[in-house]
């Protein structure tokens, strides 16, 4: 007779080896921009002192993940996944083709979104401060461009998740639970 025991230890051989990728600092940068752009996104026409303070919350976000990316752990640093154009491009077609090699961190097109991401909300930040100083106060060019870059930031948003969608389906995997965890599986 089989105890219940028996049958868990078991299940638990079946499991792969989980391996931590995000640490806890990557983790809480990511979450908390997506908090604080879509709080920002949110309240921009209705609640300017709350959208204000959500934008220096997010411009310090940027500020520390540039950082970070400089000197934090090896997954967290831009070496270890931001890589040339060719090899982004050859990644992307690749993985529309569902032959994309797994990568433990972030893949090139990951890496490629990361920077495009920090740029666009560091133009965000940026212009959204300088609309609150004397010198660009009611200044046309600089509320274009920020209103056009959260716009873009928005796609890029989109094209985010999709990629996020694409990679686990294509290797099996939850990278949205692993984003939150810091762990992946070993191989």
């Amino acid at each position: 007779m089989s105890t219940g025991a028996e049958t868990l230890d078991a299940g638990r051989g079946d499991r792969p080896a989980m391996v931590k990728v995000w640490d806890p600092l990557v983790r809480l940068f990511h979450w908390s921009l997506v908090g604080g752009f879509a709080f920002a996104y949110f309240t921009g026409d209705e609640w300017k002192d709350a959208h204000i303070v959500a934008g220096y919350i997010v411009g310090g976000l940027v500020v520390f993940r540039v950082l970070w990316g400089l000197v934090g752990p090896r997954n967290a640093r831009f070496t270890s996944f931001v890589r040339g154009p060719s090899t982004t491009l050859g990644y992307l077609r690749s993985a529309l083709a569902f032959r994309a090699p797994r990568y433990l961190g972030h893949n090139p097109a990951g890496g490629a979104m990361i920077v495009a991401l920090l740029v666009a909300t560091a133009t965000i930040a940026t212009t959204g401060y300088m609309m609150t100083t004397d010198a660009f106060w009611g200044v046309e060019w600089v509320e274009e461009v920020h209103t056009t870059t959260v716009y873009l930031t928005l796609g890029l948003i989109v094209l985010h998740i999709g990629g996020v969608l694409l990679a686990s389906i294509e290797h099996g995997e939850n990278l949205v639970s692993a984003m939150f965890t810091g762990k992946k599986r070993a191989n």
